[in-house]
């Protein structure tokens, strides 16, 4: 699947994969600063979100083919892949799947572990929200807010409305919430064994519980080359919360 996505700078390419119900314009102002520093930076629509097409297939595994094609696509050499959450499992997949083929790897805020399901609550928010019912982002916050009282959570996802050009002139998600709901659980897997020499950095949050100290040994029996980075004042979103220490983080590995 040839994904969508938006490109700054030049040099080595650095592409970027975001996480559930994100897209490539999340990462926009930390993109751009990567590539003032003489990256190549692809910032990348994963299937089923943002622009790139929906598709009834939908794992890690795919993810992963679909990023290798991207760089096939491109002709890509010596390439940085950072991921968060979701992207950073697809990056994760593909490292184990195309064994050196990355130059350096980034995961932002995830393991290779298997995590229960905990995105419930969301998904029958963004479920209650009949676009051929209202006709404006005030009327769908309305109902996102009877499920999540987080502003953070309610703005991100609401960035991902659109208006459809087709006949029907309505509302819509970027993502593919159909397909998201079915195969949900798919994205909490475990990665499988494998075993890298790729070097890489992992990023948690300080206030985040999806990397953990028992975790860390996980990575530790699959990267014999690796460093763990906590960046303070910061959950599960580093990124955004912490932006300036993210980005000082990340290029100081990758420079």
């Amino acid at each position: 699947m040839k994904l969508a996505y938006r490109e700054y700078g030049s040099g080595q390419p650095l592409i970027i994969l975001h996480g559930l119900f994100g897209q490539s314009d999340n990462w926009n102002t930390l993109a751009k600063r990567f590539g003032d520093n003489r990256f190549r930076v692809f910032t990348v629509d994963q299937r089923n979100h943002g622009l790139s097409h929906h598709d009834n297939e939908w794992d890690y595994q795919v993810m992963a083919m679909d990023l290798k094609e991207f760089i096939d696509h491109h002709q890509l050499n010596n390439v940085i892949l950072l991921g968060h959450s979701m992207g950073g499992k697809t990056v994760l997949f593909f490292e184990q799947m195309y064994p050196k083929l990355a130059n350096k790897i980034i995961v932002a805020d995830i393991a290779p572990r298997a995590y229960e399901p905990h995105h419930d609550l969301v998904l029958k928010a963004l479920n209650a929200v009949d676009f051929s019912e209202i006709n404006t982002r005030k009327q769908a916050e309305e109902i996102l807010s009877q499920y999540i009282s987080d502003f953070g959570t309610k703005q991100f996802l609401l960035k991902n409305i659109y208006w459809r050009e087709d006949e029907t002139k309505q509302m819509a998600w970027r993502f593919n919430l159909k397909v998201i709901t079915a195969e949900y659980n798919n994205i909490g897997v475990r990665v499988p064994d494998f075993k890298s020499e790729t070097n890489s950095l992992f990023i948690r949050g300080e206030k985040s519980n999806y990397i953990t100290n028992e975790d860390e040994k996980d990575i530790a029996n699959r990267f014999s080359n690796y460093q763990l980075k906590t960046i303070s004042n910061s959950g599960h979103w580093v990124h955004a919360e912490q932006p300036e220490a993210f980005f000082n983080c990340v290029l100081n590995f990758i420079a």
